[in-house]
């Protein structure tokens, strides 16, 4: 064993002839990335005393330090305890023509809970299940995803240990935890393998390095690195060519939808006095529910979506008035800047999602994916199509740590759509609301509508249905829109 470990080892002569080709390299591909399509993400994992610490430096040194950022994320804080696992995660995403390198990464994190029980393991399995969500979201969308095991026999791990401690410049990185590990290595090898196993993927696969001789592993890292930097390049030129395609004629996917935007009955009107007694009824209630939502800290999202002018910024005014202003968040959703749009379609939602206790309103949303990203093809076909279990999964995440989703799409008719615009364009505090895309928009009603029934059958889902609106009468959509809030909080909080 010691022998064949010996053939293993480099020389440091060897290693030093390598080293300026690899160094080189990298340098190159750090170019060649500032032009690309995609970010890279560099996972360094492994067993303790691997040397995770000492490759990731490594590489600080070798690589240009503009081109890329270094994450060492530990326990979790507040802030991000309040919100879902993966979140903490995807605030840090580099955008397109940059790298990211994560010492540990995510899988750090489900390992550190050190699962034993039967419900632990269950825990555990759900967040390698998220995990490989969040992997193979970012793969689909582009991004290169190279993850390194950085792999230490038992033997090895303790003569490496040894060597640490006998050292007084490195014996204070060895500590009682690294010692319990290494007392326990045979149930941690079976759990990272059960955690490589389950977020073992195409476009996120596990590269197995031998640690035991440094200079080795710290050529072989670099390696892997370049190696699919190169394939990963080809593959999006290829692809690139093959995508530019003007969007096609829009067709059902799922036709239910459709008719259950079509069935519903635009009539439904409510007088002042009627509205203004009623409103005031069901605030209150409403204020109720959101701060006994806040005292069991579960954060509420409501994602606002409808035909332009089908009165969603009036139907937000008057849902605020029951909430502190203190506890929520508008986030009014446009076109998406050049940072946004340099970074997978996700990440600008993401970013706001309310800490536990707290709100955010999105007008307009993710859906927009599903939208006029379909209908302008500003998404690819292939694109759009995954974008509804990616929306799915992004909810079910967001319900798993307790957020309330509630979903309005606001309903009006074409002809009021057009009275409305008329009235805006003739109003002098209301003509900033109109553009030309708003016509453009209305010319492609039809397609729109297919859309939305598509968006209405593939995303209703049992953690965030959706709730369809009369709003040809704002008054009526109002109160519906106050209603309807109430009574999906109050049965997530089972009163």
């Amino acid at each position: 064993m010691a022998k064949a470990a010996e053939e293993r080892r480099l020389s440091k002569k060897a290693y030093e002839a390598r080293l300026p080709d690899v160094r080189a390299a990298l340098v190159r591909m750090q170019v060649e990335l500032k032009s690309a399509d995609f970010p890279v993400i560099l996972v360094v994992a492994g067993v303790e005393a691997s040397g995770k610490g000492e490759v990731v430096n490594i590489l600080n040194g070798w690589l240009d330090p503009r081109g890329f950022e270094t994450f060492a994320l530990h326990e979790p804080t507040d802030e991000e305890r309040d919100r879902p696992a993966m979140w903490r995660y995807w605030r840090t995403l580099p955008p397109a023509g940059r790298m990211a390198i994560y010492a540990g990464g995510w899988h750090t994190d489900a390992l550190n809970d050190d699962p034993r029980t039967a419900k632990e393991l269950e825990l555990f399995d759900a967040s390698l299940r998220r995990i490989s969500l969040f992997e193979g979201q970012l793969a689909a969308a582009g991004v290169l995803i190279v993850k390194v095991w950085l792999n230490l026999s038992k033997a090895a791990q303790r003569g490496r240990l040894r060597t640490l401690e006998s050292d007084p410049r490195t014996a204070w990185r060895v500590t009682p935890e690294d010692w319990k590990s290494h007392r326990d290595y045979e149930r941690l090898d079976r759990l990272s393998e059960r955690m490589r196993g389950a977020t073992h993927q195409p476009g996120a696969p596990w590269f197995m390095v031998d640690a035991e001789d440094p200079r080795s592993r710290n050529l072989s890292v670099a390696e892997i690195l370049l190696a699919r930097f190169q394939v990963h390049l080809k593959a999006r030129r290829r692809l690139s060519k093959a995508a530019s395609r003007p969007p096609k004629q829009t067709v059902p996917l799922r036709p239910a939808g459709l008719r259950r935007l079509l069935s519903l009955s635009l009539e439904s009107k409510l007088s002042q006095a009627s509205y203004e007694k009623k409103r005031d009824k069901w605030l209150g209630r409403l204020n109720a529910a959101v701060r006994a939502a806040s005292q069991e800290r579960r954060s509420i999202v409501w994602v606002f979506e409808g035909w332009d002018a089908a009165g969603k910024g009036g139907a937000i005014r008057r849902l605020t008035d029951a909430i502190d202003a203190r506890d929520f968040r508008v986030i009014p959703v446009a076109k998406p800047t050049d940072e946004e749009k340099s970074h997978h379609y996700l990440w600008r939602f993401w970013r706001h999602v309310p800490r536990a206790g707290m709100v955010t309103i999105y007008d307009r949303s993710w859906y927009g994916r599903v939208l006029v990203e379909r209908l302008e093809g500003f998404a690819t076909e292939a694109e759009w199509r995954r974008a509804y279990r990616e929306l799915n999964e992004f909810e079910r995440e967001l319900s798993e740590h307790g957020v309330i989703v509630i979903k309005f799409w606001l309903h009006i008719s074409k002809d009021e759509q057009l009275r409305r615009f008329r009235d805006r364009e003739a109003t002098t505090y209301k003509r900033h609301k109109m553009g030309h895309e708003d016509w453009r928009n209305r010319r492609k009603w039809s397609s729109y509508e297919i859309s939305v029934g598509d968006m209405l059958a593939l995303t209703n889902t049992r953690v965030a249905p959706w709730h369809l609106v009369a709003a040809n009468n704002k008054r009526h959509a109002r109160l519906e829109i106050i209603k309807t809030s109430c009574r999906q909080i109050e049965t997530a909080l089972g009163l």
